[in-house]
């Protein structure tokens, strides 16, 4: 489509639209793209390029660094914060083959070692937090501090069927906000979001989690019926030293709907 392209047009405004009316900042910060084994990423910086800390936030399945702008202005005083579109998510391109969660952490990694900022703070949600831990596994080095915020998959209920039922049943209280949200990045991500879906639920977590070295924070919304108690507990016993907190009130997206109390445990977290 040229520049001109009248249903271009009215797609950016839009967009631009449900910005505004959600709290996503209309302005970018700092739009980088990088390429690394057939994969694209986005990633979108703010905050001071000489802040000591780095925040790199990594989303979940169907969703895009956009869901991560409440999180990101109450982060990026305390450092440069960097959020992700993974391949074929957000804003990023559709790779020629849906990647494991392992190459896409591996593509993260080598973002991480081309960017050169030093171990950073790496915080994933949902799905993310699948290639946040192989990334603390793989390519430790990156990664100072890890905060997985309602990890996926529970391993006793490793279905599509289960997961997005879940999903569904939390969605019910959610506000206007994180659905109206979640709809785009769904929209956006849906190109073989089936095959997504099953890259998430092949990989096994729970194989991963002691093998991790990062000082590691469980995060769960109180309500969470994707990420159960249980299951959370189980993740905070399998790695070695991690912390788990429970945020009461909030469900599976607490990053999204407010993440206030999610964002002042983090950084309780690292004092």
């Amino acid at each position: 489509m040229g520049d001109g392209d009248p249903l271009e047009s009215i797609a950016d405004a839009v967009d631009t639209a449900i910005d505004e009316l959600t709290g996503v900042p209309t302005d970018d910060g700092d739009i980088e793209r990088f390429t690394a084994a057939g994969m694209t990423l986005l990633a979108e910086a703010r905050g001071a390029e000489d802040a000591a800390a780095t925040f790199v936030l990594l989303h979940g399945i169907g969703m895009g660094r956009k869901v991560f702008a409440d999180l990101a202005r109450r982060l990026h005083p305390h450092g440069r914060v960097i959020a992700i579109d993974q391949p074929g998510y957000g804003e990023a391109p559709e790779p020629p083959r849906t990647p494991t969660i392992e190459r896409s952490a591996d593509l993260i990694g080598a973002y991480l070692r081309k960017i050169d900022r030093g171990p950073v703070v790496l915080i994933g949600h949902s799905m993310g937090t699948q290639v946040a831990a192989e990334v603390a596994v793989r390519h430790p080095a990156t990664v100072s501090h890890l905060v997985l915020v309602a990890p996926t998959v529970d391993r006793h209920h490793r279905t599509a069927g289960a997961q997005l039922g879940r999903l569904a049943v939390d969605l019910l209280d959610e506000s206007p906000k994180v659905l109206l949200l979640g709809a785009r990045e769904y929209v956006r991500a849906g190109p073989h979001l089936g095959r997504k879906v099953r890259a998430m639920l092949t990989h096994r977590p729970e194989e991963s989690y002691p093998r991790v070295a990062a000082p590691t924070l469980v995060v769960r919304g109180g309500r969470d019926r994707v990420s159960t108690r249980e299951w959370c507990d189980e993740v905070t016993r399998a790695i070695p030293g991690a912390l788990g907190v429970e945020i009461p009130g909030h469900g599976h997206e607490t990053l999204i709907r407010d993440a206030g109390p999610a964002a002042e445990e983090i950084l309780r977290f690292l004092r």
